[in-house]
């Protein structure tokens, strides 16, 4: 870990999720994103304060929690910290079980408590709208990029950075993961375009080594919605003959040969619900029978 300076005065510490940094006049920096857990946050702050930075303010781009865990050690050791989020984040940001029960549909079993719940909820101090917001007096950008969550926004800075979150996966995640972890597809295919609309010099994602240029996201944005409907065309296929929900799952994970874990099923199995969401409302009809939901062409 280490800071990088991408232009201006805006940089990032690239790690397991990347932070975003925006350094002002006043020598204070804006956050974007905190990283998983209180470890990877108080590394982050070590940097910031070897380079004569302060920390002050946060922007959360989404709720998860390896864009929010370390919230609560800024709000903690850095007690003026100011957290920013999107309306419908903070409601997540505040109640961080909720993203648990969302996933699996009730009061979590133990390994998505461990892996999403650390018990400490942090207050959103300020809602930003999309459009140009002023923090410490300086000007942002910041775009609604849903799909991945309903909330998400991206933030783009005077020095023409724009930090796009999780709305796209690097070429090295979608070689490792293949499938991607989207709560609504329609949401996610106007995403893409809304990348397409921006004009700024540099990108960055939140996982990924790499800075990219204007053709350069717009050849992974390209890859990204080629994926997504590779997949979405698999399922249509596949539903020439009924099958549940599960069902479903289980042939893209065999026919795909990906590679799942605990938490991993339960992302796929979001990404199939969005999916069956999607495709409901024009191809799909469904069926109760003999006590099982069937979706089918």
């Amino acid at each position: 870990m280490e800071l990088k300076k991408i232009k201006g005065n805006t940089y990032c510490i690239l790690s397991g999720t990347n932070v975003g940094i925006f350094l002002f006049k006043d020598k204070y920096t804006l956050l974007i994103d905190t990283g998983n857990n209180n470890q990877q946050a108080r590394k982050n702050c070590e940097i910031l304060v070897q380079n004569n930075m302060n920390i002050k303010y946060v922007l959360s781009t989404h709720h998860h929690i390896d864009h929010a865990g370390g919230n609560y050690f800024l709000k903690e050791n850095y007690p003026g910290s100011i957290m920013h989020s999107s309306l419908k984040e903070k409601v997540y940001i505040e109640n961080e079980e909720l993203f648990s029960m969302n996933l699996y549909g009730a009061s979590p079993i133990k390994p998505l408590k461990k892996d999403f719940i650390h018990g400490k909820d942090v207050s959103i101090d300020i809602i930003l709208q999309e459009g140009i917001e002023k923090i410490n007096n300086e000007k942002f950008e910041i775009i609604s990029l849903p799909g991945h969550t309903k909330g998400q926004i991206g933030v783009g800075t005077k020095d023409g950075v724009f930090f796009l979150a999780d709305s796209l996966m690097s070429e090295e995640i979608l070689n490792k993961y293949k499938m991607p972890f989207l709560m609504d597809i329609k949401d996610q295919m106007n995403t893409y375009d809304k990348i397409l609309s921006l004009h700024y010099e540099y990108y960055l994602l939140s996982h990924g080594k790499d800075l990219y240029n204007k053709e350069q996201i717009k050849k992974l944005v390209q890859e990204n919605k080629e994926n997504l409907i590779k997949y979405i065309e698999i399922c249509k296929e596949l539903l020439a003959q009924p099958k549940t929900r599960e069902e479903l799952l289980e042939e893209v994970i065999v026919l795909e040969d990906l590679q799942v874990d605990f938490k991993e099923y339960y992302f796929l199995h979001t990404t199939i619900g969005a999916i069956l969401t999607y495709l409901c409302e024009e191809e799909l009809s469904y069926e109760i029978e003999n006590g099982k939901l069937y979706f089918y062409k």
